[in-house]
């Protein structure tokens, strides 16, 4: 690949140095190198100094005193929450230090700069409408390529980008953004730690392709990065971190790469793996399909398949991406191809080797890649990325008045169980595979007691969540019952004693008509405990899922094979 790319830049200079006292501004003003200069120190006490690519040099030899301090504060805007001020309608940033009393002790003015042409190394991927993630160290440029992304998406694709801009230091300061992000909308947040909310809102509200943040940096806003992703909308983004094995030790921004859980791999799995029982795995598809690691201003690592780079990170491998730079000429060019490692074999088997028969034996069975690359690797990942386009819900009234039918969203229950109670109790339940247009969750309780982010968005949207022990049909049902309100023991339709069978045998359900004619006609109407006839351990299982159903309580007790079910009353 070989591109040129011309860059202009922009950086409105002048209305940076009106805000330093004049003989500082005046310093700056006649420095040889201003064009490149990255930011200007001003220290209470010490002597002021500018930092270039190059390093630092003093500006002058006169220290910084309170009133030059007043001076440049007096000729900005306010400082927010974060302790950031901007000049209106400029780039440019300047950051407080303040001491135990709030006052400001020390000025950070960093040199805004609109850089056009910057993300020659990376227009491709732009182009691809998928998600992009952006790494590397402060100074490195994150931010100048992020308004240029954002340009190009707004103004060459003619998308609808939006622009979360938590320090105005994206869009500039005031109320009218610089003309650098053409286009594109912004949205400015009042407080940072509202920053997530704000993202929730600009995709509820005003209809966005594309979605620019800056500085991902709590769990919150991961979280709300993956709603937005899930959603079909593009991200582009930056975050706290030089490459992405930063973000694999984090455990709080680690969802924005899919997430990292602790797994144990059977034996056979351990031995094949050449690796311990317990490992770290992946648990979800990326938020960010593509990564960009920015090494340095010209010279950019590239992770086109985030989650294959994740995975062999977890294994032990070491990921060789795609490095792409620019030369002198302006020409981009790959100067390091995507190379996919291979796995390392074992040194000494975990276990002593099997002896091998057959094709195995003779060599001739080629082990399948670890790489997707067969017909239905590519389709199980396009499954795992599928998402559900939600249109209007239908409804219709309910007998009491109800909203029908209900739209579940399950977590961590299997679909063809959830399928089948739906089918026996006939009841006006709608499986959705996106929790936006889901009424209620449904979820194993086992999953959603450790998930705090799937109660914090079930919290945020108001979706009540209805768990079960176990996900198992006849729990299924139960939840599905008290979810609708159906629990009328009276009713002779209300129990389908097939749903507490597991194979419909006749002992079975001749044993389950035993414990529901039991609570139906002596336990519940009476308050007498009742012992039911002795049975195997399996359909003593079934006998107590149909008590508990009834909300009572049953003990098994005695020796087998006499062992049997006592049923007390409420």
């Amino acid at each position: 690949m070989t591109a040129t790319t011309r860059t202009e830049i922009t950086d409105n200079l002048d209305q940076l140095l009106q805000i330093f006292p004049p003989q500082l501004g005046e310093a700056i003003a006649q420095h040889p190198e201003k064009d490149t200069m990255i930011e200007v120190v001003m220290d209470l006490g010490r002597l002021p100094e500018a930092r270039f690519p190059t390093g630092a040099q003093f500006l002058g030899d006169r220290p910084i005193t309170r009133e030059d301090l007043a001076y440049s504060v007096q000729n900005v805007g306010l400082f927010s929450g974060d302790n950031r001020a901007g000049i209106e309608r400029t780039l440019h940033r300047i950051s407080a230090i303040r001491n135990r009393q709030g006052d400001i002790i020390g000025l950070t003015c960093r040199v805004g700069r609109a850089v056009f042409g910057t993300i020659g190394l990376i227009h491709d991927l732009v182009e691809t409408g998928q998600s992009i993630l952006l790494l590397g160290r402060p100074g490195v440029g994150k931010t100048t390529a992020l308004r240029e992304i954002t340009r190009v998406l707004a103004d060459d694709l003619q998308k609808r980008v939006v622009i979360i801009d938590t320090s105005n230091e994206i869009a500039g300061d005031g109320d009218i953004p610089h003309p650098a992000i053409g286009r594109a909308r912004r949205m400015q947040v009042a407080h940072p730690e509202l920053q997530h909310q704000v993202m929730i809102e600009a995709v509820e509200n005003h209809t966005p392709e594309v979605i620019v943040i800056d500085e991902i940096g709590t769990e919150l806003e991961a979280l709300a990065a993956r709603t937005i992703a899930e959603r079909g909308v593009q991200l582009v983004g930056t975050a706290h971190g030089n490459q992405i094995e930063n973000l694999i030790k984090n455990p709080t921004l680690s969802d924005l790469i899919g997430g990292i859980q602790a797994v144990t791999l059977g034996d056979d799995e351990a031995r094949r793996r050449g690796s311990q029982k317990t490992v770290l795995e992946r648990k979800a598809p990326p938020t960010f399909e593509i990564a960009v690691e920015m090494w340095e201003r010209q010279r950019w690592a590239i992770h086109t398949d985030v989650a294959t780079t994740v995975d062999q990170r977890l294994r032990g491998l070491e990921p060789q991406p795609e490095v792409r730079m620019v030369n002198g000429e302006g020409e981009v060019e790959i100067v390091q191809a995507a190379v996919v490692p291979q796995p390392k074999r074992p040194k000494t088997p975990v276990n002593p080797p099997i002896q091998l028969q057959g094709w195995r034996s003779s060599g001739r069975m080629q082990p399948v890649p670890t790489t997707p690359t067969t017909a239905f690797d590519q389709l199980l990942e396009q499954s795992l990325d599928f998402e559900e386009e939600f249109g209007e819900k239908e409804r219709f009234p309910g007998p009491n008045g109800e909203e029908f039918p209900v739209y579940v969203y399950s977590y961590g229950i299997g679909r063809s169980q959830l399928e089948e109670a739906i089918e026996r109790l006939n009841v006006p339940v709608v499986i959705t595979r996106d929790m936006t247009g889901a009424d209620v969750v449904l979820a194993l309780r086992s999953q959603v007691k450790n998930h705090t982010k799937l109660r914090q968005i079930a919290k945020a949207r108001q979706v009540p969540i209805h768990v079960v022990k176990a996900s198992t049909l006849p729990q299924i049902t139960k939840a599905l019952r008290r979810m609708l309100d159906m629990d009328d023991y009276d009713s002779p339709e209300a129990m389908d004693l097939r749903l507490f069978s597991h194979n419909g045998s006749d002992d079975e359900l001749e044993a389950l008509e035993e414990a529901r004619l039991a609570v139906e006609q002596i336990v519940i109407p009476k308050g007498q405990p009742v012992e039911l006839l002795p049975r195997s351990s399996k359909v003593r299982k079934m006998q107590h899922e149909l008590v508990e159903h009834y909300r009572l309580q049953s003990d098994s007790f005695g020796e087998e094979p006499n062992r049997r079910l006592r049923i007390y009353p409420a």
